[in-house]
This record gives structure tokens, C-alpha cells and sequence, in this order.
């Protein structure tokens, strides 16, 4: 499986591109393959303001929905727009085109909580 070294990754399976004080956040190649096919990704709006482990939005497989939390606190200004017609870019392409949202960070020192490519590793492969 792939894990990139230079995102970040939570104990939930999402992942965090930090980029100044933005930050865009998608799930794992883990996620995506245990959930199967997906079907449909619902995202929570544009300009809402959110807390680190909330939750953001959904993804809908074939068998099953899951929820979709936050790696970081922040205000989501963007949201991947193309998942509405091709959600299976989150399986092809989990970190490049199945992106799903953008938020501008409000408290960067939690970046320092979440785990390391190695250690994301670690928690999937144990």
C-alpha cells in the first residue's frame, strides 16, 4: 500500500497535505480498499468552521457508509467538486484527484498529533 511520506494521518484513516496554513485532506490508500467500491462522497459545506475529529462528511460504498472526520481544525474553503460525478477518484487516485476538501488551518500545532507515514504503517499493518 501506499503511504506518502510527506502527508500526514490520523488513527481514522484520513490523511493531510499541510501547505502554509492550508491543509487538504483526503482518505487513505488503506480506507479506499477497505471500503470497496464508492459510490457517492457528501461533504459537509463550504465555510463551515469545524474541530479537529468531527465530522466532515460521508463515504458510501457499495456495503457500507462511513464517516469522514477531521485530522485538524479549521474552516473548510474548498471542497473537491468533481467527486460529485466521479467519486471513484477517491479509489483510483486517493491522494491526487480523490482529494475532498481544503481547510484553512485554525490551530496548526495540532499537525504535531498525527502520525508519520512510517507510523500510519505501523497502526494498519499491526
Amino acid at each position: 500500500m501506499n503511504f506518502p511520506e510527506n502527508l500526514k494521518y490520523t488513527k481514522d484513516h484520513e490523511w493531510v497535505l499541510i501547505e502554509g496554513n492550508v491543509g487538504t485532506i483526503g482518505i487513505t490508500d488503506f480506507a479506499q480498499r477497505e471500503l470497496g467500491d464508492i459510490v457517492y462522497v457528501e461533504i459537509d459545506g463550504v465555510g463551515s468552521h469545524m474541530d479537529k475529529e468531527a465530522t466532515f462528511g460521508t463515504v458510501e460504498a457499495v456495503k457500507t457508509v462511513s464517516e469522514l472526520f477531521m485530522p485538524v481544525s479549521g474552516t473548510i474553503t474548498e471542497m473537491n467538486a468533481d467527486l460529485d460525478s466521479k467519486p471513484e477518484s477517491v479509489n483510483q487516485d486517493p491522494y491526487g484527484s480523490g482529494w475532498m476538501i481544503k481547510v484553512e488551518l485554525s490551530n496548526p500545532s495540532e499537525i504535531d498529533g498525527l502520525m508519520t507515514a512510517a507510523q500510519y504503517s505501523e497502526l494498519v499493518s499491526a
